[in-house]
């Protein structure tokens, strides 16, 4: 009995055209049974069984519930990262560009409690195993910093560790936020506060 290949890792692009296809289903049934009933909504025979895949194919492609979930969350980030490509925020300072980008994410989430929830219960969850799969979380989060910002250059090294700052914030609001422990009004402040970090890691003008 022949058995179907191991196909890459899910960031990899060497995923052919079925493959991608196939991931695409399990992204959009996971999502789906998240929104739903939240972090234990997702049960991988059900993800299976609403993709079309056998349970066999959806293990070898996310070894796990956790796996699953923090690709759900690199997914939207991804789709959240191109539709603020199109329409990108029109103030004028940086730190306020950044402050506007990251509630258009949060409040993206907001839409979707259920989902946030799971996505942000996986990435709390992740062991050593996730790591490629949370590090392309932070660096798509990063990204949809620095475009934001909309610098001339290349990040310098201050402004790179305000951006890891104004991240974990992020993330940190998040996770209050969904446990009760901080309003959307709150959530705003703390991100524009930190978003004043920008300001203070801007190169000196050359004059």
């Amino acid at each position: 009995m022949t058995t179907e290949p191991k196909p890459p890792t899910p960031s990899s692009p060497l995923l052919t055209e079925r493959q991608e296809a196939r991931r695409r289903r399990i992204l959009h049934a996971s999502a789906q049974l998240a929104c739903r009933g939240g972090f234990d909504a997702v049960q991988m025979r059900e993800v299976a069984e609403n993709s079309g895949v056998a349970l066999g194919t959806l293990y070898r492609y996310f070894p796990s519930k956790i796996h699953l979930l923090v690709a759900t969350m690199q997914d939207q980030l991804g789709q959240m990262h191109e539709t603020l490509r199109k329409r990108p925020p029109d103030t004028a300072e940086p730190a306020d560009r950044v402050a506007e980008t990251l509630m258009r994410a949060f409040r993206a989430m907001q839409r979707e409690p259920h989902l946030a929830d799971a996505m942000v219960r996986a990435l709390t969850f992740a062991d050593r195993s996730v790591s490629p799969e949370v590090d392309t979380v932070s660096r798509l989060t990063t990204a949809i910093i620095l475009d934001a910002m909309g610098l001339d250059g290349p990040p310098t090294a201050d402004q790179l560790s305000a951006v890891r700052v104004i991240e974990h914030t992020w993330h940190s609001a998040l996770v209050t936020w969904l446990s009760g422990r901080a309003s959307i009004a709150q959530v705003k402040i703390d991100i524009e506060t930190v978003c004043r970090l920008i300001d203070l890691t801007a190169p000196e003008p050359r004059g």
